[in-house]
């Protein structure tokens, strides 16, 4: 399925707090998207600066500043058209040792190789992706294999990005394009569970909710600390044509445009996010093994910490 979005669409999925997080802005400050959003006028800002001491208002002054530019340039490139672009398929799979085997529509197989956890845990097991698929045989209750979503999320460049001569509106647009390939993904991913999916139809959850991950299942992204390898990208191109969302890969995986978002989608209920951590040389050994490649090639995508 390929769904477009429009800007205005996703405003209420935009996580402002990383937004500010790229300024270098404290998250204390990120309430100024709650209240204006409340009510926007010159009393609410003037009041939502003096909450703060004294020696923050300037910072918080600043941050009202920087809040309203990006809604003013949310507001230009809505009116200009620019477009959010999402892509979803799901695949019958199975899990084999920390491999996951998805299967084409054409019968084919395709192995995507995992890291797995390898710091010493004192309560929980080492996880791995392949740990919340289904191994080869096992069908539910009601006769159904398991399955494995795959996604791709990608907005439209705008000339603003070519302009050499001011960095503070290139980087504007820049961060403000990262929020709404973000905000993309996380309405595609809530529309995939309670539709498109369908395994969570009765889900009703608040934005709240959702920037603290309550939802059922997992989107981990590439380059994300379960899915570290950037090359992975090249997999997921073998799963899905990255190329129908405007994505584009570099010769290391890297993704263009920059506000792009690749990754797997998983229904499990016992899923949730985690990191890899340090990988040694004897698993990324391993690794490079299922990925028909070598420990030097795989150091250049898994550095060592």
């Amino acid at each position: 399925m390929l769904v477009h979005y429009a800007l205005h669409q996703l405003t209420d999925y935009v996580n402002w707090t990383f937004f500010l997080f790229a300024w270098n802005i404290k998250p204390k400050f990120a309430t100024v998207a709650d209240v204006l959003a409340t009510h926007d006028c010159p009393a609410c800002r003037e009041g939502w600066i003096s909450g703060f001491p004294e020696e923050e208002q300037a910072e918080a002054r600043e941050t009202l500043r920087l809040y309203l530019d990006a809604q003013d340039r949310l507001r230009r490139l809505d009116e200009a058209g620019i477009k959010v672009h999402a892509l979803f398929r799901r695949f019958p799979a199975y899990s084999e040792g920390d491999n996951i085997i998805v299967t084409h529509p054409d019968g084919s197989t395709l192995t995507l190789p995992f890291l797995r956890q390898q710091h010493q845990q004192t309560d929980r097991p080492n996880l791995c992706l392949s740990d919340f698929i289904a191994p080869k045989g096992y069908v539910d209750a009601d006769h159904v294999a398991d399955c494995l979503g795959a996604f791709a999320v990608s907005v439209d460049t705008v000339p603003e990005l070519d302009n050499p001569d001011d960095p503070y509106e290139r980087m504007l647009i820049q961060v403000l394009l990262d929020r709404m390939a973000e905000a993309a993904t996380e309405r595609f991913h809530q529309d995939i569970r309670t539709t498109h999916w369908g395994y969570a139809p009765h889900e009703a959850l608040t934005q709240a909710d959702l920037l603290a991950e309550r939802y059922q299942g997992i989107r981990p992204a590439v380059g994300y600390p379960s899915i570290p390898d950037q090359s992975f990208n090249f997999l997921l191109r073998d799963l899905i044509p990255l190329d129908s969302v405007g994505i584009s890969l570099t010769e290391n995986g890297m993704m263009r445009p920059h506000a792009s978002v690749s990754g797997l989608m998983f229904a499990h209920p016992a899923s949730h996010y985690f990191a890899i951590g340090q990988v040694s040389d004897e698993q990324l050994s391993d690794y490079a093994r299922r990925r028909g490649t070598t420990l030097e090639q795989m150091r250049k995508f898994v550095p060592k910490k």
